[in-house]
């Protein structure tokens, strides 16, 4: 019996913070050909620059001058062009260490088996919660074997949001619970909380392929990037361009599986499930925290 998930409570975040800091990545990954000072920011949001700028790094964890320098286009294309081996070789040599990477969280996964899969969620129990980010509004959702999803929306998208993720196992039962995935969303968006002590730990949900495309983003690691024909290549499917990129955007687990680092094969940043800007943003983000 399918079972609709609902929304029951308002999660709008309290007071404007939110938003200021939403609007100002925003216009910074539109606008970053302009190079916006921190005042012309502030100008076009109405407010003191040493406002934004204090509201703004405490909510992203760095200045918008530090976050402008780190998003551009070109910032992708670097990653893809400044190294002379081969990309996906490139990105498996270089070893990345200490707290501050999101390499270092040691990501532990298994996944579903097929007759699970085949069953679209039948018998599982997925709670979910919505939780304030760095990128907007998070979606997080949980089985008793760990986190199963993670996607974003604006204020006002927290619905269609909901229904997005829940159509993919709609035999699934879904229960609201925040208090239940506070935790992951803790351990995800607080580098702090970064440790290989406790490894987040995350159950893939999806097709034989789609597991193994989404296992080849777990390798790459923080501020690298890869192109499709890269990761077809690792999973010993050179030809299957286009079903790679079909399954890289039906990643469930948004961010924690990269799915933001694949590229097309001349760097653009092509499309993101959960819109470009969002794309920008956490590709700026991690370079400003690399």
């Amino acid at each position: 019996m399918n079972m609709v998930a609902k929304l029951n409570q308002d999660i709008t975040p309290d007071g404007p913070d939110y938003e200021t800091v939403r609007q100002v990545i925003e216009l910074i990954t539109e606008d970053y050909r302009e190079q916006p000072s921190l005042e012309a920011i502030a100008m076009r949001l109405n407010q003191s620059p040493t406002q934004l700028q204090k509201t703004f790094t405490r909510w992203a964890g760095l200045s918008p001058k530090a976050f402008l320098q780190a998003v551009t286009l070109d910032h992708a294309k670097r990653l893809l062009r400044k190294e002379e081996l081969p990309l996906l070789e490139t990105s498996f040599e270089v070893g990345l260490s200490g707290p501050g990477r999101l390499h270092d969280l040691f990501v532990t996964h298994e996944a579903m088996s097929p007759g699970e899969w085949k069953a679209r969620g039948g018998g599982l129990t997925i709670r979910y919660g919505f939780h304030t980010s760095p990128f907007g509004i998070a979606l997080v959702m949980a089985t008793d074997r760990g986190l199963a999803g993670l996607a974003f929306a604006d204020i006002g998208g927290e619905a269609a949001c909901l229904e997005d993720m829940t159509c993919r196992w709609p035999n699934a039962e879904y229960v609201e619970d925040r208090e239940a995935t506070v935790g992951y969303a803790a351990r995800i968006f607080e580098p702090g909380r970064w440790t290989s002590e406790q490894p987040l730990r995350v159950v893939l949900i999806g097709t034989d392929f789609q597991v193994q495309v989404w296992e080849s983003l777990l390798k790459i690691p923080f501020g690298k990037a890869v192109t499709y024909s890269d990761i077809a290549s690792d999973i010993g499917r050179p030809t299957a361009m286009r079903a790679v990129g079909a399954a890289v955007g039906a990643n469930p687990i948004s961010f924690v599986v990269p799915c933001h680092r694949a590229l097309g094969k001349s760097g653009a940043l092509t499309g993101y499930h959960w819109g470009l800007t969002r794309k920008r943003a956490m590709l700026g983000w991690e370079s400003a925290h690399a």
